[in-house]
């Protein structure tokens, strides 16, 4: 297992939230969304240029931009599928 930016990841690639590093109202908006630590997060999609990247986290699907995925570390579980 290795830490990654969610940013990084690949699509199929799942793994663990380890921490926000987001501030303000960035870090309040991940939040509720559900993107806190020890969420488990999977990268299902990204467009052709990285941004957005779709992201599956507690059931529901979410788009996030490649700025705010560069602000979540993530424990990576395991590889595509």
């Amino acid at each position: 297992m290795s830490i990654k930016k969610l940013a990084d990841m690949k699509v199929g690639e799942k793994g663990i939230v380890d921490s926000l590093e987001g501030h303000g109202n960035i870090q309040h908006r991940l939040v509720d969304m559900g993107v806190v630590e020890g969420s488990h997060i999977r990268v299902f999609k990204k467009a052709p240029l990285g941004d957005p990247i779709e992201v599956k986290v507690k059931g529901c699907a979410l788009a996030l931009r490649k700025n705010e995925a560069a602000m979540i570390s993530v424990v990576v579980e395991g590889g595509q599928r």
